[in-house]
């Protein structure tokens, strides 16, 4: 049986997944579940067409079974080098960033 906060992480990636792999390859590079609010904050970084290499913020509410997107900053190219040596949360054979949406 699985643990609450992994029903948690399953549903928030059931709901982020489609969301994020219009950006693909994306990494998962924070995460903090908040058992007490139902919740799992998280940051994702990819290239972004238009800004470059970005980190976004979102937070999954798993009461409401809503994703809540909380900002982005840019980041250098040297962080995205680090970054690129983990494995992708999500990855893709061929990165498509000049078709991805600009949001």
């Amino acid at each position: 049986m699985k643990s609450s906060e992994q029903v948690m992480i399953d549903r928030r990636d059931a709901k982020a997944k489609p969301h994020l792999e219009q950006y693909a390859p994306v990494w998962l590079v924070n995460q903090r579940i908040i058992p007490e609010d139902e919740a799992v904050l998280f940051d994702v970084v990819f290239q972004n067409n238009l800004y470059g290499w970005v980190r976004r913020r979102y937070r999954f509410d798993a009461f409401n079974n809503v994703l809540y997107y909380s900002g982005q900053t840019t980041i250098t190219e040297r962080e995205a080098v680090t970054i690129q040596e983990a494995v992708p949360y999500l990855s893709v054979e061929v990165a498509d960033i000049p078709n991805a949406s600009g949001g």
